[in-house]
């Protein structure tokens, strides 16, 4: 028998969760914040978007008094789960040594030889505090290594906020163009319209595309996602990658992989250890610190050695912060093979469930990716390959399945990403799958799938 710690929330309650104090919060602080949130992406989430007390673990608390559990994980990042304790205790114990010197310390050193120790084409490496920035220090370092400006980015790949790659990250069809000519769709308002003149965007999974492409002999760098997982949770075909490392290498264009999302996700040493297919430069971000701001830049010596003797700027002001630092080294060290192991198990277990639960009650749905990041979209049967099968899927459907979720003690995000993190266990998986099955049934009930 459930004790009365362990039974579902909503279980206990026999009644849905409500979020008045976070919307009437979120209406208070946009006196002072635009929107009352500090990023576009949490923005407009159903029913509001929540303001939060604590974490711990696998679950965040809510002023409204709501223990959910959290698969947006930050959008990522905590792949540790919220608050570990080796983490804590490093971060702590940096804190009393001082927080910002503007030169170099111990610890990221440490940092950057477990970067190098665990990522394939990690033969020198640079911090930064956000996947924006290490994007475009990539993209920098490529034109400079080949005096080209040319940059190919694929539909539907996202590679940060600013205006020369925030194009066509989700367009709509009606805009895109050719599936096999696609058009640079602006992803704001106020971008600068000539930022994507240098840009060639193709579809993603198309390696004649690519091959094509490259033949012109113009193009500085191929810029991806090793595995689509900004929009979806979508594999590389078989040999795609291979293709276009192989195509990159006889074109001498540089491969950059934006592991910002993949990097020490889908395996210590990302998507590019677990493909076999290593880039010239990958970026990261997210989960190489927990929930601390790192990011980095790694890859060949000689094109990360540009920066200091090759005439190309890198800066940044909380570059390597210690206190981020050391959150960095400690949730490096604890990324064993059992931690992936861990979360591997738990995170297909999630996804089986999730399949037979949407199957039963007859809802068309692929759950897809991998364990530690899947994906789930409405409306389509099988794996998408690529933004434009995934935009097919029924959108207003899966935002009120995400909702009735949350109304049943389950945060996960409306763009249909599912987190992992080592703080799942048996208790937490069965929980999310006792609210699936409500949360389906409750939107066949009202006819909305």
């Amino acid at each position: 028998m459930q004790t009365p710690a362990t039974q579902p929330q909503s279980e206990q309650t026999k009644a849905l969760l409500g979020f008045d104090g976070s919307a009437r919060r979120i209406a208070e602080n946009s006196r002072w914040i635009a929107g009352g949130v500090n990023s576009n992406f949490r923005l407009n989430i159903s029913p509001t978007p929540l303001v939060f007390e604590r974490g711990e673990g696998a679950y965040l608390f809510d002023i409204d008094g709501n223990r959910l559990i959290d698969y947006y994980l930050g959008m990522g990042p905590m792949i540790l789960g919220h608050k570990p304790a080796a983490l804590v205790e490093a971060v702590k114990t940096q804190i009393d040594k001082g927080i910002l010197f503007a030169g170099q310390t111990e610890v990221e050193a440490r940092a950057a030889r477990l970067v190098c120790e665990l990522v394939p084409c990690a033969e020198r490496i640079r911090f930064g505090s956000s996947g924006s920035e290490v994007d475009q220090a990539a993209l920098r370092l490529a034109r400079a290594a080949t005096g080209r400006s040319k940059v190919i980015k694929f539909e539907g790949h996202y590679h940060g906020w600013f205006d020369n790659v925030l194009w066509s990250t989700a367009p709509a069809l009606d805009a895109a163009g050719p599936v096999d000519a696609p058009l640079a769709v602006a992803g704001s308002n106020g971008q600068l319209p000539q930022s994507a003149d240098d840009l060639v965007i193709l579809p993603w999974n198309d390696l004649e595309a690519v091959i094509r492409r490259l033949g012109q002999g113009d193009i500085a760098a191929v810029i991806m996602e090793a595995a689509m997982c900004n929009a979806g949770a979508i594999h590389p075909l078989p040999g795609y990658l291979e293709g276009v490392r192989e195509a990159c290498t006889r074109a001498g264009t540089v491969l950059i992989f934006d592991e910002v999302i993949t990097g020490f996700r889908l395996g210590a040493g990302g998507a590019q250890q677990r493909f076999g297919v290593t880039p010239d430069l990958a970026t990261f971000g997210k989960a190489i610190a927990n929930g601390f701001p790192v990011a980095a830049i790694a890859g060949r010596a000689d094109l990360l050695d540009q920066f200091a003797k090759g005439g190309v700027v890198h800066g940044g002001t909380y570059n390597s912060q210690p206190i981020a630092m050391a959150a960095t080294a400690a949730t490096l060290r604890a990324l064993t093979p059992d931690l992936f192991a861990g979360i591997e198990r738990q995170g297909g277990k999630l996804m089986e469930g999730m399949r037979e639960a949407l199957a039963s009650a007859g809802v068309t749905a692929a759950v897809t990716g991998f364990p530690s990041i899947f994906h789930v979209a409405f409306g389509i049967d099988k794996p998408a390959r690529n933004y434009r099968e995934l935009a097919r899927s029924n959108k207003p459907a899966y935002i009120a399945f995400t909702t009735a979720l949350l109304q049943r003690g389950v945060r996960a995000l409306e763009r249909g990403a599912w987190f992992m993190s080592a703080a799942h266990n048996d208790a937490v998986i069965e929980e999310t799958l006792w609210a699936v099955r409500r949360a389906v049934a409750d939107l066949k009930a009202r006819g909305v799938v």
